[in-house]
């Protein structure tokens, strides 16, 4: 008896203590031509807002744009890359994406930390911009 409430006790402290560890994290970034490698003149503008639950690495995620050349083609996350560098997609938003576009993603250990890092950007893309028409760095809050 002593020994199952020892295991209980050991269980529970082990709950409490994962827990304490998880913690929701917020990530904004403001989008723009300016920001885009390399940088473009679009008039463009839009921002970006998530929230990553690190006990089970789900990102909710809303963007908003307007003024671009012509509607979304395709909009993502993409990494890993610092400001200034340009990277795969890591998360899709779909294609003919409108505005406000809300996705929730499960990322992997790896993407948790990229994007902990710094180390992601959210890119819109157009006909006139198939490159990208604005792009900005998400970033803690």
């Amino acid at each position: 008896m002593i020994r199952s409430s020892l295991l209980a006790a050991a269980a529970a402290m082990a709950l409490f203590s994962f827990a304490a560890h998880a913690e929701m994290v917020k990530f904004h970034t403001t989008m723009n031509g300016a920001s885009e490698v390399p940088p473009n003149n679009s008039k463009g503008t839009g921002t970006v807002e998530a929230t990553l639950d690190t006990s089970t690495k789900k990102l909710d995620y809303t963007a908003t744009w307007k003024d671009l050349s012509g509607p979304a083609t395709a909009a993502h996350f993409h990494g890993p890359a610092a400001p200034g560098a340009n990277a795969g997609v890591v998360v899709p938003w779909g294609t003919n994406p409108t505005s406000p576009h809300k996705g929730t993603a499960t990322l992997t250990d790896q993407q948790e930390s990229d994007l902990m890092a710094g180390k992601w950007y959210a890119n819109v893309h157009t006909k006139e911009h198939p490159g990208g028409e604005i792009r900005g760095q998400m970033m803690k809050q």
